[in-house]
């Protein structure tokens, strides 16, 4: 199946469904960015509006894209505001899709999916302006070396989303190849504290 169509069968439960890491990444993502300030605001990967919601409120300006229609239609339904716009995008392409530079672009738990860190790097640098921020929320590595990976179930049965594991390193090394630096990096774990960490943040700046 591919990626594409399994979000779009995902989305009908995405908002339902038992999920910690969809749950943790909501609360991460307001305690790391809620004390930065930014007017324009370019989301990667919005989904059904799960962190839109939260960021719309402090923003001027958001930008909030998906390759997944049925996803976004989600998402429309719980926003209905001026100063926020869906569009679908295919963010592993050039990023021709907007002509703007925003404060801040937030990514949060899709680059499992996607293979080439660099080329979103270095798109994520062209679209910031001067001293933006470039937001990461995603499945920590440790965890995708137990067996950990995107999945939900389905009618037919268990559906496993295609997914690469990126090193902590990777990431640091493609960031700085890319001009950019490490303003903050956090492991974050379930609310038992069980090993190993859920998700890993990181927070750059232009």
């Amino acid at each position: 199946m591919s990626l594409e169509k399994a979000y779009n069968q995902w989305s009908t439960q995405y908002d339902t469904n038992k999920n910690r890491t969809r749950d943790l990444d909501q609360k991460l993502t307001i305690e790391v960015l809620e004390k930065l300030h930014f007017k324009s605001v370019l989301e990667l990967g919005c989904g059904t509006g799960k962190n839109t919601q939260w960021l719309e409120s402090k923003c001027e300006k958001l930008l909030a894209v998906d390759f997944s229609e049925e996803m976004l239609t989600i998402a429309e339904t719980k926003i209905n505001n001026d100063h926020v716009k869906f569009q679908r995008a295919d963010i592993t392409k050039k990023w021709s899709w907007t002509s703007e530079k925003f404060d801040l672009i937030t990514c949060n738990l899709i680059l499992e999916h996607i293979k080439d860190l660099d080329f979103i790097f270095s798109q994520a640098n062209e679209k910031l302006k001067e001293n933006g921020y470039f937001f990461i929320s995603e499945l920590h590595p440790f965890k995708q070396y137990v067996g950990s990976k995107a999945r939900f179930e389905s009618e037919e049965g268990l559906i496993e989303l295609e997914t690469y594991t990126h090193h902590i390193s990777e990431f640091l090394d493609v960031a700085g190849s890319n001009k950019f630096h490490l303003v903050d990096l956090q492991e974050w774990f379930d609310e038992e504290n069980e090993n190993p960490p859920r998700i890993l943040s990181l927070l750059f700046q232009k």
